[in-house]
């Protein structure tokens, strides 16, 4: 049976064009269209669907609204957000992920996108993990009215020193990824030992709101990363999105390159890139973090890895995830060497890792 699915804009040719494309899979059927939130909020008075399109931008109630609102009733519809291609677009759009929502897409422009094969793929396999996605592990809303609660640090001197030469941790992560983020990183201490560079699936623009949001509520440093950086210790780089993000050795220094190669896995930056770099790498143990996410990247970059060096990788537990793809995929290996929850996570890299 198809997944019942409601649509809101204000733009009434975005309505009739996107709603084409969604009924146009028999996986999907558009039940009802609402041109704001308030609107949306009356059809849900006496309706339920499996899955809600969302605009962002819109007049009377706004999707952010729209989201705090869906949050009050209690509502189990899974949310994905249209976003504009702005700087303040995807500011605006990692509020409405901290809210509830499980994933976006950039808006389309114009009518072209209905003949566009790759846009078209980009849009089904992110309402597919939307309305799929587990409802359990589908991430906690922060409203207006609930304070945002502080983070649970591991205890540093708990974890101390740890030998056994140079570490890095490598993460990878995809749909779900950015709130489960804000669950690990912030609880990683700013004198860890160890470097960490990370892959988030996200479309070109977007990555560096990601890192600012991440850098304002932890103490290590995040941001996108830059080519030709150093990597240093307690420091977080993540990959811009539209490049695939390599590590490369330089007078004894490992640092960023980036690389245009055509995408992988279906993605741009692609994790088993970032993975596979680090094989000619000087450091002596990699920890390797796959997060929530659809598909399977990272799992063929960790094989390859871990014939060459000394690693130690941990996934998210399947219950915590909104989508089980990339983690499922690196447990069918055998390989991982710890399953964890996201409240364990930090925990669980720093006592391989340590602190300086």
């Amino acid at each position: 049976m198809a997944k019942k699915i409601l649509f809101i804009d204000d733009s009434a040719l975005m309505r009739r064009m996107l709603c084409d494309i969604i009924n146009s899979d028999s996986r999907f059927h558009v039940e009802a269209t609402a041109r704001d939130g308030l609107e949306a909020l009356e059809i849900l008075r006496t309706n339920k669907f499996d899955g809600i399109v969302t605009d962002i931008n819109m007049p009377r109630m706004n999707g952010l609204d729209f989201l705090r609102e869906l949050d009050k009733l209690k509502r189990d519809e899974r949310v994905m957000v249209l976003s504009s291609a702005t700087a303040e677009g995807a500011k605006v759009t990692m509020e409405a992920l901290e809210l509830g929502a499980v994933d976006f897409i950039q808006k389309p422009q114009g009518t072209f996108v209905m003949n566009n094969k790759e846009f078209l793929q980009a849009f089904f396999d992110t309402l597919e993990a939307v309305v799929y996605s587990n409802r359990a592990a589908r991430p906690a809303r922060r409203t207006a009215a609930a304070p945002v609660q502080p983070v649970i640090k591991p205890d540093p001197v708990k974890i101390g020193r740890v030998s056994g030469g140079s570490k890095i941790v490598a993460i990878a992560s995809s749909t779900g990824g950015p709130k489960a983020l804000q669950q690990v990183i912030p609880r990683l201490p700013a004198n860890i030992d160890a470097p960490i560079v990370l892959v988030q699936h996200m479309p070109v623009g977007f990555t560096k709101s990601l890192a600012d949001r991440l850098n304002a509520v932890s103490e290590v440093t995040v941001t996108e990363a830059v080519e030709g950086e150093f990597l240093e210790k307690g420091h977080v780089y993540i990959a811009r999105a539209g490049m695939h993000m390599k590590c490369e050795e330089r007078h004894g220094r490992t640092r960023i390159v980036y690389s245009d190669e055509p995408n992988r896995e279906g993605v741009k930056p692609c994790a088993n890139y970032m993975y596979e770099s680090l094989m000619d790498t000087n450091w002596q143990t990699v920890v390797c973090v796959v997060l929530t996410g659809m598909g399977k990247d990272g799992t063929e970059g960790i094989k390859r890895l871990n014939e060459r060096k000394d690693t130690f990788i941990i996934a998210e537990d399947a219950k915590d995830c909104v989508v089980n793809g990339m983690p499922g995929s690196i447990v069918a290996t055998g390989l991982v060497n710890q399953v964890s929850g996201l409240d364990h996570i930090a925990t669980e890299i720093l006592t391989k890792v340590g602190v300086r």
